[in-house]
């Protein structure tokens, strides 16, 4: 089934889970990603400190693309974000709140996923318009400080926690 015009909850609601493929090689990408469409997790983040990040990108884009939604994390920059879409990304994860970063995803017709850990910061990306939030480092806040920051947020905020998560605190 291509799910190319499906948004950000809805791509959530199909797989709750971000695979993020941090320090795969291009040569190991696929084979990864088709394990992980096999278990139906369908959103898949190579960050860009991984080797060669837009080779495996452009490789999955390729041949998951119009079945999973393919990106990038560790985006830096406006100039990291069109490198993503040109390698055919559709997603861009920050680790910090850089709205200018934000902007240009939302410019190039991708999804954005930026890091915040304020209140400001959070509301700084929605207003540039950011897809869902990414609170980072969530070891750093606890459920109660994450409990709070939404009660404030407009209701529809995806927020994914990332950093620190496992399986017992998951």
């Amino acid at each position: 089934m291509v799910v190319k015009d499906l948004d950000m909850k809805a791509w959530l609601a199909r797989s709750p889970i971000v695979a993020i493929l941090r320090g795969v090689r291009p040569d190991e990408a696929e084979a990864i990603v088709e394990a992980l469409a096999e278990n139906d997790i369908l959103i898949v983040e190579v960050p860009l400190n991984s080797p060669q990040p837009l080779d495996s990108i452009a490789r999955i884009a390729r041949r998951f693309g119009s079945t999973m939604l393919v990106g990038a994390g560790t985006v830096m920059s406006p100039d990291a974000a069109q490198q993503v879409a040109d390698a055919g990304g559709r997603l861009i994860v920050t680790p910090h709140a850089d709205v200018s970063v934000t902007a240009k995803a939302k410019a190039l017709g991708l999804f954005a996923v930026p890091g915040f850990f304020t209140p400001t910061e959070a509301f700084a990306l929605l207003a540039a318009g950011a897809d869902a939030l990414k609170l980072f480092p969530a070891e750093g806040a606890s459920p109660q400080v994450l409990s709070a920051m939404r009660a404030v947020f407009p209701p529809e905020t995806a927020v994914l926690a990332v950093g620190g998560v496992s399986a017992a605190n998951l």
